[in-house]
């Protein structure tokens, strides 16, 4: 990887524009296929918004973000030996009024199955339709899946026998910090899709955080494929127009991008509403969990908190804990104030003492998946002109390196490949 300046102006078959793992895993099968590719970068780095930074010696992705093993893609794309994941438990902590309940899943950990007896989390009802669905969901080829019909995420959870109750003790507090939005409206094809990978796979962290993953993408590129530092001003009729005034020449260009720069770029290719955001970054003494879990709060102060050190040790210096806490919307003043409260309650310990490392909004986390979601759409925009990443597909690790693999095959059936 290297900078602008670095570049020659040859011309290439496709240009990708932006090197986050939608574009990176376009220009790998495009690459695979024979076909001259260029990939360049705005930023210092790969990755989009799955980066990570170091902040006084501490590992900070942007955002709260986890890895999911069962994701097609990944598994097909990396060798997860390097990226030395390290699991959550496979289950949650739910932060209630009247104390904590844990939701396990019992043919992982059989130790946590008394934690489901009826009466404790949920009745027996709800615990007969919560297998049922899970059943369903974990056995189901993913084709009917996404073919159900499509309803927001509470009327299929009511659909399915589960009860108000139990949808605001577990369900409405979970899925909130998964979908981004409390009222459960997202689709229900893509809750059926992410509930199946919940089952089948291990929430995990990357011992070096969530930017290994692009990092490890890119370097399966052949050297100097990838120019960094290499902002684009617009598309041309004969490929694109960087910032510094430099042309760079492709039959095809495929916009890999942020949906700021992509609706700046192309657009006619229809850019949807994003879920913002944040996640306070503590420092505490000590570790106020002591387990690898993530945490939710049914009153929904916020919408999820781990501590990461206990997932990931190296993710602080020793004799420290480094707490992720995320909320829906930007930052506020006042507001880290009302979460370190909340945290205060959740944890059940002190939290005066705890240091604020860094704050990081994410305008752009996930899209908006109102139903009906079309769960593929294509990446033809114009003659020539592709988009890919999560917003054409589901919201996720797996949604944006498939639609970086079909910009591929368009862009290649398209070339005559």
């Amino acid at each position: 990887m290297s900078a602008d300046r670095d570049a020659t102006d040859v011309r290439t078959d496709v240009l990708v524009v932006g090197a986050g793992v939608a574009g990176l895993a376009c220009a790998h099968d495009l690459l695979a296929a024979g076909v001259a590719v260029r990939v360049v970068e705005a930023d210092a780095e790969v990755g989009g918004r799955m980066r990570t930074d170091r902040v006084e010696g501490f590992v900070v992705d942007r955002g709260f973000q986890v890895f999911n093993t069962s994701y097609p893609q990944v598994r097909g794309r990396l060798d997860l030996r390097p990226l030395r994941l390290r699991p959550f438990t496979p289950g949650v902590l739910i932060h209630t009024e009247s104390g904590r309940l844990r939701f396990s899943d019992p043919t992982r950990r059989p130790r946590t199955l008394p934690d489901l007896l009826p009466g404790r989390l949920a009745g027996t009802r709800d615990l007969l339709a919560l297998a049922v669905l899970s059943g369903r969901d974990m056995l189901a080829p993913p084709r009917l899946l996404k073919s159900a019909t499509d309803t927001t995420t509470r009327t299929a959870l009511a659909d399915a026998g589960i009860s108000d109750a139990f949808v605001e003790r577990f369900f409405r507090p979970f899925l909130s910090g998964v979908f981004l939005e409390d009222e459960l409206v997202t689709s229900s094809r893509f809750f059926h899709l992410v509930w199946r990978s919940m089952l089948r796979g291990t929430l995990c962290l990357p011992a070096e955080g969530i930017g290994a993953v692009p990092r490890a993408l890119a370097a399966a590129l052949p050297e100097g494929t990838v120019r960094l530092e290499t902002p684009v001003e617009r598309l041309t009729d004969d490929g694109a127009l960087t910032v510094a005034g430099r042309e760079l020449a492709a039959r095809a260009v495929v916009v890999a991008t942020g949906p700021g720069a992509l609706a700046a770029l192309l657009p006619r290719a229809g850019v949807p509403a994003y879920r913002t955001v944040t996640t306070y970054y503590h420092v505490a003494p000590t570790s106020p969990l002591a387990e690898p879990t993530l945490l939710v709060d049914t009153r929904r102060r916020f919408l999820n908190t781990c501590v990461l050190s206990d997932v990931a040790p190296g993710h602080a210096p020793r004799g420290h804990a480094l707490v992720a806490t995320s909320v829906l919307g930007g930052d506020a003043e006042g507001r880290e104030r009302e979460v370190r409260g909340a945290l205060r309650e959740a944890y059940g310990t002190g939290t005066d003492g705890w240091d604020l490392l860094t704050v990081r909004t994410v305008a752009d986390a996930l899209p908006a998946m109102a139903p009906p979601q079309p769960l593929v759409r294509t990446s033809r925009v114009a003659a020539g002109r592709y988009a890919c990443g999560d917003h054409r597909a589901t919201g996720s690790v797996q949604g944006a390196l498939a639609s970086g693999a079909r910009a591929a095959r368009e862009v290649l059936r398209d070339l005559g490949r």
